[in-house]
């Protein structure tokens, strides 16, 4: 992979993952289709600087949804959970000075 950085989407922030992320330090992304845990690691590794313990994979696959009488399906998502060492964390929302 040429860049690290097309590896990883976009961080998957929900009230689920904001529990995993408290209570088992795991933090979620979405990454690119075709991607393995190998290359996940290590962009993680790389653009956070971070140390990576383990690193899980699931295929979301589309739903159907109705809007109306007009039926249509959601995208399908490759979703990375990523746990990381403990005593080190991901800032995904910037520093606390920019929130104030």
């Amino acid at each position: 992979m040429d860049n690290y950085k097309d590896i990883i989407v976009r961080p998957i922030i929900t009230e689920k993952t904001m529990r995993y992320m408290d209570e088992n330090n795991v933090v979620t992304f979405e990454v690119k289709k075709g991607t393995n845990k190998v290359l996940v690691k290590q962009a993680v590794e790389k653009i956070f600087g971070v140390d990576v313990e383990n690193v899980n994979i699931v295929n979301v696959k589309p739903k159907e949804k109705r809007m109306g009488r007009y039926v249509g399906k959601t995208k399908a998502v490759r979703k990375a959970y990523v746990k990381i060492a403990k005593g080190q964390d991901i800032d995904l929302f910037g520093s606390d000075e920019e929130a104030k």
